[in-house]
């Protein structure tokens, strides 16, 4: 799949807070973290979303779905397709599924090397640093290594 000149979008699904990463491919010079929104039921989730993918002219939205780290489903997974599933019914712009096993950790990580984040982990933007693992993640999957 090509996603040249594409705008994504990335969520970190949570039931208390959504990470939200986004990235214009080919314009952007990096995977941005955007932000988060509140959790909550979907269709309050939908309504912040909805503004956001207008706001930024998003094309394409890639949900983080985790795994246990042997590869199997655990609660949060189910979770996080019910979530998905019920985006794909109302979201008018492709909807991909993308691994995140370890994507939190992976944020935490960075953020404990970074001055940005004072070395420490900051639990107000850690759903956004997230998201943005998991954007890289899935661009990188479909062959794109200039992020």
């Amino acid at each position: 799949m090509d996603l040249n000149g594409k705008r994504l979008l990335a969520l970190d699904w949570g039931e208390k807070f959504i990470g939200v990463a986004t990235y214009h491919v080919g314009s952007d010079p990096m995977i941005l973290a955007w932000g988060r929104l509140k959790g909550g039921s979907f269709e309050d989730v939908w309504m912040q979303l909805k503004k956001v993918l207008e706001d930024e002219s998003i094309d394409d939205v890639i949900v983080g779905v985790p795994f246990l780290t042997d590869g199997k489903a655990g609660s949060m997974t189910h979770k996080a397709r019910q979530f998905l599933n019920e985006l794909i019914k109302v979201c008018p712009l492709r909807v991909f599924e993308q691994d995140e096993t370890l994507s939190t950790f992976e944020a935490e990580e960075r953020m404990k090397r970074s001055p940005r984040y004072n070395f420490q982990v900051n639990l107000s933007e850690i759903d956004a640093v997230s998201a943005t693992v998991i954007l890289e993640d899935f661009v990188r999957s479909h062959g794109h290594t200039q992020i």
